[in-house]
Order: structure tokens, then C-alpha cells, then sequence
């Protein structure tokens, strides 16, 4: 079953936009969209905030995820806690491709001090299947471009967006 999941999450990927290794993060601006989604330079997924603080599906979608699934041991809005890390921070120098990884294969970071251990979420489809919403709303949340706040105004959901969120989900 888990290699059903990682492949599901795979072909998500491919099929919205695929994935860009970097050595770090690229410059967040977006360049291009396709199917709602917008594009760095690089081809990594990034977030659009207008000016009147509408926010693109992916960032909105991607705050509902973090506080269902990821602000129990990363703290609000990705700010860190006593036992994991600031993820508005490790945004700011951890390509896409690192994030990926760690969170579909977890992390174990042992010091003299102390034991870190991120558990792998590559199986539970409430965090595989949003894995760019999260990457999304913490980059915009690490380049400053969204506060502490639930974004008031967004983008449509793309239709492209719930097809393939139906397709990781298994809804037919």
C-alpha cells in the first residue's frame, strides 16, 4: 500500500507540474500558472498573494492543512516549538525537493543534547495528497509574503486541483 501511495503522490506531482530539484530555494516570484497553480523560474510551486491580499488556492489550501495536520509539533503558522522546528525558517533555505522528501520519508536528527524525529507522512493521504499546498503556504510564509492570519480572500479552486485531489484521495 505504501508504494501505491508514494506512486499516487508521484503522478500527482507530474501531472501538476512535476518537481524541480534546486540546490535551495529560488526566487519565490511567480513566473508562470497553469491550472491555478503558479511557477518560480525554477518550475517549483510558489504562492501569489494580490494586492488586496487575495491569496491563490494552493497558500488558502495549504493553511488549512498545516493547522489540520502539521502546527501540533511545528507551532502556529509554521513559528516552531520547544521540539521541532521553525518551518517558516527552513523554508527559507530548503529546496522543494528536500521538503518533499522529508515529509513523505520523515527525519531523525540526533545531537548530544537531544533526539528530533519527524514522523513520515508518505502514507496518511491527508498530508501526501496536499504536499504542495503545505510547501506553498510555509514558502510564502518564510518569504514573508502571508502573515500569522487565515487568508480572508483567495482564488477559486481550480478544477484541475480537485481532479487530482480526487484521484489521491481515491474518490471516483
Amino acid at each position: 500500500m505504501r508504494s501505491i501511495r508514494f506512486a499516487t503522490v508521484a503522478i500527482i506531482l507530474a501531472a501538476t507540474g512535476g518537481i524541480a530539484f534546486a540546490d535551495g530555494p529560488a526566487d519565490p516570484a511567480a513566473v508562470k500558472s497553469e491550472d491555478g497553480k503558479y511557477f518560480d523560474k525554477e518550475g517549483n510551486p510558489t504562492f501569489k498573494v494580490g494586492a488586496d491580499g487575495t491569496v491563490d488556492w494552493y497558500t488558502y489550501s495549504g493553511y488549512r492543512r498545516y493547522h489540520s495536520e502539521c502546527h501540533v509539533c511545528h507551532g502556529p503558522d509554521g513559528m516552531g516549538s520547544t521540539y521541532a522546528p521553525a518551518l517558516q525558517d527552513s523554508l527559507k533555505t530548503m529546496s522543494y525537493g528536500d521538503f518533499l522528501g522529508v515529509v513523505a520519508s520523515g527525519r531523525k536528527n540526533v545531537t548530544s543534547s537531544q533526539e528530533n524525529v519527524m514522523p513520515a507522512f508518505g502514507d496518511n493521504p491527508n498530508v501526501a495528497c496536499y504536499m504542495d499546498d503545505l510547501y506553498v503556504y510555509l514558502r510564502a510564509r518564510a518569504n514573508e509574503a502571508w502573515g500569522r492570519q487565515r487568508p480572508a480572500k483567495r482564488e477559486a479552486k481550480p478544477e484541475a486541483y480537485t481532479k487530482a485531489e480526487e484521484s489521491c484521495i481515491g474518490k471516483d
